[in-house]
């Protein structure tokens, strides 16, 4: 079984990219990526006007992390060092970066490409800063900047979209008709983590991005939403911490994913454990490769005209729980489901065939056979 993936052209040793971020503020910290076993790795976002970050920036809950950060505190001429270093052991760099212009944008790109950098991401969908306005969200802007950029080198561009927008697939299809060989997505979420009530404080003091496994459903509908939209590959980011959460976003169409929360909070170290049983899982199921199941799971999608919207129900029967924490009880709102000691009912009259049970039971997956109610 081979982990290996062709992305952009680019042979990279596996799926597994560490994001732009915290994680990859210098050629240091990208090094130790790459050593820790990244396929690849997105450098901080590099720009022309350099500025400081605010202290504290970061805040994180058992729901994930938000950020406040702004881009790298390395100005553009540094970067040269920093990804030569990087790049010592043939590490694959991808180069963030982010202008106000598409000329200035082309000229930052031309530039870290001549220090090294294997390919291009440009990090327009940021919501800290100057916000999600600006291009993320413009599809005219979006095909400027990007065509400005693959006019002016010859590494691959990839363009990092949000999900803060009203039509996704739109914007992809803008960046892939500018060139652009490969989309990832998605960039952090706009959101306030929490407010201490003591002090009646938000926990950091302005908007950031949120991210880590609460944005996963999210970036699973945008991952799917692009590659059924565009021909190029796709990026899945967002809320991925082990290899279940990698498969998730490869079955829907990603060739690669990019890590960054689940890494901060579990060490970059992590990454070897993720694929270690990324290729346990695959072998045992006699894959040969990633593309076995690339977007394996899109077929199962469908429009609401699609789907049969028949009245089914669980048959009636007798469950014992092996738990006993009553989720199905309480969350069911048909009161179909009673219990008695050990013993859950379900009584088929009632029950409407929602499948939350089925979700939320912690003793034992509900065997399904639906009937038709009428």
């Amino acid at each position: 079984m081979d982990l290996k993936v062709s992305f952009m052209g680019l042979k990279l040793k596996n799926p597994i990219i560490v994001a732009a971020g915290p994680l990859t503020a210098s050629g240091k910290m990208i090094k130790k990526a790459i050593d820790a076993g990244a396929g690849a790795v997105v450098t901080k976002t590099i720009v022309n006007e350099v500025r400081s970050n605010v202290r504290p920036r970061l805040v994180a809950n058992k729901y994930g992390m938000q950020n406040i950060e702004l881009y790298s505190e390395y100005s553009l001429e540094e970067w040269e060092n920093e990804i030569s270093y990087a790049k010592e052991n043939d590490g694959i760099v991808i180069a963030n970066i982010l202008a106000h212009t598409p000329s200035e944008m082309a000229y930052i790109a031309s530039r870290v490409e001549k220090f090294g950098a294997d390919a291009i991401e440009l990090g327009i969908s940021s919501p800290n800063g100057e916000g999600i306005e600006v291009l993320g969200s413009n599809p005219n802007k979006l095909y400027d900047f990007t065509k400005s950029v693959v006019a002016r080198v010859n590494i691959p561009v990839m363009v990092k979209l949000s999900s803060n927008v009203t039509n996704l697939a739109r914007l992809a299809k803008a960046a892939e008709k500018a060139g652009a060989s490969a989309i990832s997505g998605i960039d952090t979420v706009r959101g306030i983590l929490g407010v201490d009530i003591e002090k009646k404080e938000a926990l950091l003091p302005t908007y950031g991005g949120y991210s880590g496994a609460g944005i996963r459903p999210i970036g699973l509908a945008a991952v799917s939403t692009i590659s059924q939209a565009v021909n190029i590959s796709v990026s899945g980011i967002g809320g991925i911490i082990n290899y279940k959460h990698v498969l998730e976003y490869i079955m829907l169409g990603a060739t690669t994913v990019q890590m960054c929360t689940g890494l901060i909070l579990n060490g970059v170290e992590n990454i070897k454990n993720v694929l270690s049983e990324l290729e346990s899982w695959m072998n045992r199921r006699e894959y040969n490769s990633i593309d076995d199941i690339k977007g394996a799971a899109l077929r199962s999608l469908k429009s609401y005209e699609e789907i049969k919207l028949e009245p089914y129900g669980l048959k009636s029967r007798v469950f014992k729980c092996h738990v006993n924490c009553d989720k199905c009880v309480k969350a069911c709102a048909y009161e179909a489901i009673t219990k008695q000691n050990d013993r859950v009912y379900v009584e088929s009259k009632n029950c409407t065939g929602c499948g939350l049970c089925v979700s939320l039971c912690d003793s034992r997956k509900f065997n399904l056979e639906w009937i038709n109610c009428l």
